[in-house]
């Protein structure tokens, strides 16, 4: 169903859009199934991404207790979750310790190894650094920002997660941008590019009139009427 044109069609409009598309999809207003609160967006002018979520947890507070090859392997194994093996992947990482962030899983190395493995980009609660060698084109959201790894280790992986209020299940559908991130449910995904026509359509007359010199209530009253007949 996720089509190279589809892929194309979805991150050339932004994740508001997306969410006001699931209004007109669904016929009803929400208050879940997306983000709340703001996000670190490393490359704040990056076109939006799209991707099915890989989860895992981790923590960076708590002091190592795993023998390094346990932790290495479970590293390995996170690697092996996300690659993206020909669909495109996020990677939803959440951190679980109780104050998340004191520690930096995300910085250059993971940056470039995940956009290295098809991974398009990483939503977090947790703290991302380093700043300028971050690599290109890969969107990171990060809740915060540390300079310090503190004990970063993987814990869980494949889990349901909770991001800024958004449960996510290992392979829901993500939309995101600077703006935060929002679930695309299955059923509604090939309606999705006419939902988005329908609601440009309705704000254009809108945005137009309120361009006009000498805009007024009355004209918006007008603008509005047209806007309701669009369907």
């Amino acid at each position: 169903m996720l089509t190279p044109q589809l892929i194309e069609t979805l991150t050339s409009v932004d994740t508001p859009t997306i969410c006001n598309a699931l209004e007109v999809a669904t016929g009803t207003r929400s208050n879940k199934g997306f983000t709340v609160g703001a996000f670190v967006a490393v490359h704040p002018a990056m076109k939006p991404v799209l991707g099915f979520a890989r989860t895992a947890t981790l923590r960076t507070a708590v002091p190592y207790t795993d023998s390094p090859e346990v932790l290495k392997a479970r590293r390995i194994a996170w690697y092996e979750h996300v690659e993206s093996k020909g669909e495109p992947t996020l990677s939803v990482l959440q951190d679980i310790d109780d104050v998340p962030g004191l520690g930096a899983f995300w910085g250059e190395v993971h940056s470039n190894v995940l956009k290295g493995l098809g991974v398009k980009g990483v939503l977090t609660n947790g703290a991302v650094r380093d700043f300028g060698m971050l690599a290109e084109d890969f969107q990171i959201l990060a809740g915060t920002v540390s300079p310090s790894h503190g004990f970063a280790q993987v814990v869980t992986i494949g889990e349901p997660v909770e991001i800024k209020g958004l449960t996510i299940h290992d392979g829901d559908l993500l939309h995101m941008d600077r703006h935060g991130a929002v679930v695309i449910p299955p059923a509604i995904l090939p309606d999705l590019p006419r939902c988005i026509d329908v609601m440009t359509a309705r704000e254009r007359p809108l945005i137009e009139a309120s361009k006009r010199p000498g805009f007024s209530v009355a004209d918006l009253k007008r603008a509005m009427a047209e806007a309701d007949d669009i369907h």
